[in-house]
């Protein structure tokens, strides 16, 4: 499959290791920022289109990871056709913006850095099989039943960075108290990896039941989180998803 991306950003340098995968895709860089498409180009050894109009004529999917602002106009006056697809990766910006792509298929998605190494959680709307096949090398794709939806799922990409902040002051922490940075980051790091595991191994039970089952009455988990409780500690989390998706709805 070929897959052109339109813009090469940030993110892009965390998407191309994670399409690159996958063998079977051939991608091609727009030239958009030339210094760092070069850069892309040459630490992957990936060709760059010469504008992107080629870049559109020459891909059967195109990924948009622009900045939000100027997703609309980066697609309007471009070759699109039938039978090709656009998956927008632009935190915020409604379809219906994208509407100059037509006749193209139209999707948004929302990968997260992870995809570097095939673990990033991508969120999907609407659920087209192109789109589907090209984001399968990056992690897990989670479907979405409309705008809103994804709109709401899209939080959850914030929240990595905040969960890495989470990482980082625990281990900080450690360290502080004796620990090498070193283990510190890799204990933190592992913690926080098994805590999701057992989450996610258990749906048949809710995640209050699994906190409820690691906390043994008077035990330091069971200190700790109501510490944490009593201090309201989790009050700014969700005044942040608020934030965050009031921004999303808000147009990006």
């Amino acid at each position: 499959m070929k897959i052109g991306i339109l813009g090469v950003g940030h993110l892009a340098g965390y998407l191309v290791p994670g399409l690159l995968r996958e063998p079977a895709f051939e991608l091609l860089l727009s030239p958009r920022n030339a210094e760092k498409a070069r850069a892309l180009s040459e630490r992957h050894d990936l060709p760059v289109a010469p504008d992107a109009e080629t870049l559109v004529r020459r891909s059967e999917v195109v990924l948009l990871a622009v900045h939000p602002a100027k997703a609309a106009d980066a697609v309007e006056g471009l070759p699109w056709r039938a039978g090709q697809t656009l998956v927008s990766l632009c935190a915020g910006v409604p379809l219906d913006s994208l509407a100059a792509a037509q006749p193209a298929a139209l999707a948004r998605a929302m990968p997260i850095t992870a995809a570097s190494i095939g673990e990033s959680p991508t969120s999907l709307w609407p659920d087209l099989p192109a789109a589907r096949q090209v984001l399968a090398p990056l992690g897990p794709v989670i479907a979405l039943p409309g705008e809103a939806a994804f709109e709401t799922a899209t939080v959850a990409a914030a929240a990595y960075g905040w969960l890495q902040g989470l990482i980082g002051a625990l281990a900080e922490w450690e360290t502080q108290a004796g620990l090498p940075p070193e283990t510190a980051r890799a204990l933190i790091a592992q913690t926080t990896r098994a805590a999701a595991a057992i989450v996610q191994a258990r749906p048949e039970a809710s995640v209050e039941a699994l906190t409820r089952d690691v906390c043994t009455p008077g035990g330091i988990t069971e200190l700790g989180l109501d510490h944490l409780e009593r201090a309201e500690a989790f009050g700014p989390w969700r005044e942040a998803c608020d934030a965050v998706l009031a921004r999303l709805e808000g147009g990006g």
